[in-house]
């Protein structure tokens, strides 16, 4: 078996080869003039070798256009199924496809000239591929429509004008030979260009609250894509800057304790998303089911809530405030004399809380679902190419470990001289005061703790 594995391993290296050196041909000339010759010669094989896995030029040219076709759409709907919004669906489209045309030059300027006119089986089956690329642009299209993000265009205009803008971009991009960075810009300049396009929020007077503005997000991978939704449809250029990444705790003791205890939980806080995931994963590990009609859910912010929804977890109380005096002043009004409350949260999270529940009676057990720790530089690569070349106009902090943790990932040894030329938002009170220990000015902190709440408070400070 090890030797039928070896040998068919250099078979599809050789297949490669013919496929790689018959790409570059045909990319260069027209269809006719490329012989098998050429390919073999090329490929440093015989010619009677490429007849070994190609019966005809015409089944070497469409298995060319349609292994790269199938990469491209299954690539995108892959990375597409992973978003939760249309705008962010866009960018991963817009994104994806420039960076995989400016990859596969050979395959992409095949492409681009006109499809061989027959009834070949293989053509056929480019045809219904190509066909899946524009439905899945489409696709996005018309949810966008449907959650009022984009304007009511047609799909069909809208996808031909959509595409053609990306084949241009990646048309300059290979005769300008540009470098990886310039790339990098490109495809942000052409998503941007694409969603102006289609945004619904666009104004008579041609303007968005944020237009021209560049934004940097420091959240986790997940929390900065939703945020740069909010800031792209006000027409701000975005900056997704991790700078934190969710793992699981060291230990799981506490929480096992707390849930499998004999002591019945009245009541449990969530204070973020991250907290409800976790709490629900770890108890679909230990197989428990919480009897949720005699169990009260407080979950703080709007996003927590809505995460507690889809998790099938009904939510009974939601803070006015989002922030820790909200939820002691929201369940003062109940009695919590002897009453066991249970906060699944960050390995981190402060006491603030735990502590002013307890002075109205509650009894108190926490536990880390989640821990925060800094982001791999793999992860992060194209995030620091993308900051390094441009120059942003605001960082947004949303709490102390995105900002001490974006001093480290940067290697800041000053920070009042690094922050000196750009404006510096705080989701809050906590963060503001983390910042301004380091002596760097806090420009913007919102009424509400909220990112909806942050983006409200940046128009008015940008008018």
């Amino acid at each position: 078996m090890l030797v039928e594995s070896k040998k068919e391993n250099k078979k599809n290296l050789k297949r490669k080869n013919i496929i790689e050196s018959a790409a570059v041909l045909f990319s260069q000339k027209s269809y006719h003039e490329v012989m098998m010759e050429d390919v073999a010669k090329l490929s440093s094989i015989a010619k009677g070798t490429v007849y070994n896995y190609f019966t005809s030029k015409e089944e070497l040219y469409f298995s060319i256009m349609n292994l790269r076709m199938e990469k491209l759409t299954s690539s995108l709907k892959e990375k597409i199924q992973s978003e939760t919004s249309s705008i962010d669906s866009l960018h991963s489209f817009v994104i994806h496809l420039y960076m995989f045309m400016m990859k596969y030059q050979s395959f992409f300027l095949m492409y681009q000239k006109e499809s061989l006119k027959n009834d070949h089986e293989l053509c056929a089956e480019l045809v219904s591929l190509e066909k899946d690329l524009r439905n899945i642009l489409a696709g996005i299209i018309n949810s966008g429509k449907k959650e009022d993000l984009f304007r009511d265009i047609d799909e069909g205009f809208a996808v031909d004008l959509i595409l053609g803008s990306i084949y241009g971009a990646v048309q300059r991009g290979i005769e300008n030979r540009y470098t990886e960075n310039q790339m990098i810009n490109e495809r942000e300049r052409i998503f941007d260009f694409v969603l102006h396009g289609l945004f619904s929020g666009y104004k008579e007077n041609n303007m968005f609250p944020l237009q021209g503005k560049t934004i940097v997000i420091t959240r986790t991978v997940e929390q900065s894509k939703e945020s740069s939704e909010i800031f792209r449809q006000l027409g701000a250029n975005v900056i997704i800057f991790p700078t934190l990444d969710i793992v699981p705790p060291d230990s799981w003791i506490d929480f096992d304790s707390a849930v499998t205890g004999k002591s019945k939980i009245d009541f449990i806080i969530f204070t973020s998303a991250h907290a409800v995931k976790m709490f629900v994963k770890r108890s679909e590990e230990l197989g428990i089911i919480y009897d949720f009609n005699r169990i009260k859910i407080v979950a703080v912010g709007n996003k927590t809530s809505a995460i507690c929804e889809k998790n099938k977890i009904p939510v009974h109380i939601i803070p006015q405030k989002f922030s820790a005096a909200g939820v002691i002043d929201k369940l003062s009004n109940y009695d919590l004399k002897g009453k066991i409350i249970f906060i699944p949260r960050s390995a981190i999270g402060r006491e603030e809380l735990p502590g002013g529940l307890g002075k109205l009676g509650a009894i108190l057990k926490t536990a880390p679902v989640y821990n925060v720790s800094l982001p791999s530089e793999e992860k992060i690569k194209d995030n620091l190419d993308i900051l390094n070349n441009n120059k942003p106009d605001l960082f947004i902090f949303t709490s102390p470990s995105t900002f001490e943790n974006f001093l480290q990932i940067i290697n800041v040894s000053d920070p009042v001289g690094y922050f000196n030329n750009y404006d510096v938002a705080a989701i809050g009170p906590t963060t503001k005061t983390a910042i301004e220990n380091k002596s760097v000015h806090v420009n913007i902190i919102p009424e509400e703790y909220t990112i909806d709440g942050l983006a409200k408070a940046i128009i008015e400070y940008y008018k």
